[in-house]
């Protein structure tokens, strides 16, 4: 069995012989092997050669599933960057920024061709295998559609909230695990587990992830904390926040909601606190990540099997520790 950490290189590896994009169109090109080599967590992939291990020694399939994964992630990301008009991706300019928006457009477009280009080596349960990953590449779009929509509207529900970032985020993490355990031959309820166990995971990530931009420091965040603060995203912590508070509560986060000034994140954390939405925000974490533990545990497996993926779950979900 491996480790994550053990993982990384190996995928690169891997990954880095695999996709020899053409020498042209250079300007269709290049833009995906600047964002190829600007690196990366690698969860997905890794999720994905984790899962499969789980059944046996990770086969070519499951390394040309994972390869398959990261490209679709990747696309994701240049094509999320256009509509977020994002500058910065890993630190460096994004590829639009970088090369221009039908640059942006058509790289990310063939990065997901790419995708499928690699899916179509696999060998074994392909049909299963495709079937997985189209259905959770049209969640991811939902998804993403849903994000862009709740940037116009007055008011989210948590409901809804939950619902968006699961398809955005957490159905690609689930996908990952339930890909490696079908490439592995795990036809049954195991796959089913571990696709809970990612979705859950996924989304208690999410949680966490708003709760360390309002409450985490610099080093912890790799960034600025209080951006979706200062950008007025709607987070969970915001949501609940509006839910909860008083309508003398409401009128102090609307009037900060329309103005920016360098007391704006303070002022608006104090509001959650006062709010009760960082502990509810706290509350939500645990439970998503007690309810992907659990499904975890149900795989039925040797709880030694499945100890890196519960290691690298808790690393996740213990970012400020």
């Amino acid at each position: 069995m491996h480790s994550f950490t053990q993982l990384v290189p190996l995928f690169e590896q891997r990954f880095a012989n695999c996709l020899p994009f053409p020498a042209k169109p250079q300007s269709l090109y290049d833009p995906c092997r600047y964002l190829l080599q600007l690196g990366g967590k690698r969860i997905r992939p890794i999720l994905c050669l984790m899962a499969n291990e789980l059944f046996g020694e990770i086969n070519d399939d499951a390394w040309n599933g994972a390869s398959g994964i990261e490209l679709f992630h990747n696309f994701t990301l240049i094509h999320d960057d256009i509509m977020d008009k994002s500058p910065l991706r890993r630190g460096q300019a994004t590829v639009h920024t970088k090369y221009g928006m039908v640059a942006g457009i058509l790289s990310g477009d063939v990065m997901c061709l790419y995708a499928y280009k690699q899916f179509a080596n696999i060998e074994n349960y392909l049909p299963i295998a495709m079937k997985l990953f189209t259905d959770t590449g049209i969640e991811v779009c939902e998804g993403q559609q849903l994000d862009m929509d709740y940037e116009t509207r007055d008011t989210v529900t948590l409901e809804e909230y939950i619902n968006m970032i699961t398809l955005k985020t957490s159905v690609l993490l689930a996908c990952s695990l339930k890909m490696g355990a079908i490439l592995g031959g795990s036809l049954d309820d195991n796959a089913n587990k571990l696709y809970s166990f990612g979705k859950n995971l996924g989304i208690a990530f999410q949680l966490k992830d708003d709760y360390l931009d309002a409450y985490g420091t610099t080093e912890i965040i790799g960034k600025q904390n209080g951006g979706d603060i200062i950008a007025n995203k709607k987070t969970y912590l915001l949501i609940q926040a509006l839910e909860c508070a008083t309508e003398s509560q409401k009128e102090q986060i609307k009037t900060l909601l329309i103005t920016n000034n360098e007391n704006k994140v303070a002022n608006m954390v104090a509001l959650y606190n006062e709010t009760g939405a960082k502990q509810e925000c706290i509350n939500a974490v645990v439970k998503y990540s007690d309810i992907a533990f659990k499904c975890l545990e149900d795989v039925a497996l040797p709880t030694k099997r499945k100890k890196y993926l519960f290691d690298l779950a808790t690393y996740l979900l213990q970012r400020d520790k």
